[in-house]
């Protein structure tokens, strides 16, 4: 499961539109100086599988939606830079969007964007060490 390159940790409300969840990456990449080409990835929890936009937004984008189990969430939480108390409450980890990317991109990644707030919908950016 691990991307090498740039992971998009997405979190966001139920029923948060593609678009909105776009609105959030286009923030993360302009904070990272880096295009939405330069994403090799996205990643969400678990308790977001079914969730429209996010499958839409993969689909829109033309990228893998890696969901990451609960266990993984937990393992990347000692890296998370943001705790969230919304997300502790509904996906017990401290920033649902920043496990989820640095899970999938790897144990030695690092977050180059903390997470993000747009419109009902975050995102971070993790990088695999050899990026970084």
């Amino acid at each position: 499961m691990v991307v090498d390159g740039i992971v998009a940790g997405l979190g966001c409300r139920k029923g948060t539109s593609a678009d909105d969840l776009l609105s959030a990456l286009d923030a993360a990449c302009i904070e990272a100086k880096i295009t939405r080409a330069d994403v090799a990835a996205l990643a969400t929890g678990e308790i977001k599988r079914t969730e429209p936009g996010m499958i839409e937004l993969a689909a829109r984008l033309g990228l893998t939606l890696h969901i990451v189990g609960d266990q993984d969430l937990l393992a990347a939480e000692p890296r998370i830079r943001t705790i969230s108390r919304l997300s502790l409450a509904h996906t017990q980890s401290s920033s649902l969007s920043e496990a989820a990317a640095l899970a999938t991109a790897g144990e030695m990644s690092e977050i180059i964007v903390p997470r993000i707030v747009s419109h009902g919908a975050t995102c971070a950016l993790a990088a695999t060490g050899a990026t970084t």
